[in-house]
């Protein structure tokens, strides 16, 4: 029985699921997404979101520029930043298409761009999409990927809205399959 034994061992030591995880975050943290194993993908989306919860709860001091800060707020930014920075490498290198390379400090990357990315998000910072069995072994992979800022996804209708009438109904049918034939 497994009473109380949360995560998926991934039939590693320690030591090597520990720097798994942590080389996946860096890289999520990095390119936004990746491309895994389901398994991999939903262990990873526990660690990520506990480090990016770490930099949102700050709230603006995460973002703020260190000399408008006081000493108490630089404490807890520094706390913040030592904490993430315990857990993933500093920087990573993203390379480009043409071959040059870029070197990105991931620990800023958490604290400046996530954190005001999500800081009016409760939680839920990724999403995990299904792709299917990998050619070679079998394996379900999935796409794991950061969600894009909240203010861009606001087109979305809320559930409980308003009902939508009869008469917006039938225009919205009549209209659809005009643009489904110019897509096609």
């Amino acid at each position: 029985m497994r009473h109380k034994n949360a995560g998926r061992k991934f039939d590693r030591d320690t030591s090597s699921r520990r720097a798994m995880l942590r080389n996946l975050t860096a890289n999520l943290i990095l390119h936004e997404r990746i491309e895994t194993t389901d398994a991999k993908a939903k262990e990873l989306r526990r660690v990520a979101e506990r480090l990016i919860t770490k930099a949102r709860r700050l709230g603006p001091v995460a973002y703020t520029p260190q000399k408008d800060l006081s000493p108490a707020d630089r404490a807890r930014r520094l706390a913040a930043s030592r904490m993430i920075a315990a857990y993933v490498p500093r920087f990573g290198v993203r390379v480009e298409t043409g071959g040059a390379s870029t070197r990105i400090d991931l620990v800023e990357k958490v604290m400046l761009d996530l954190a005001r990315r999500y800081a009016t998000r409760p939680g839920g910072y990724t999403r995990i999409v299904k792709f299917g069995p990998r050619r070679g072994d079998n394996a379900p992979i999935s796409l794991i990927e950061l969600l894009p800022n909240a203010a861009d996804v606001e087109d979305k209708p809320k559930k409980g809205a308003a009902k939508v009438t009869a008469s917006t109904s039938k225009t919205a049918t009549a209209a659809e399959p005009k643009e489904a034939a110019k897509v096609t």
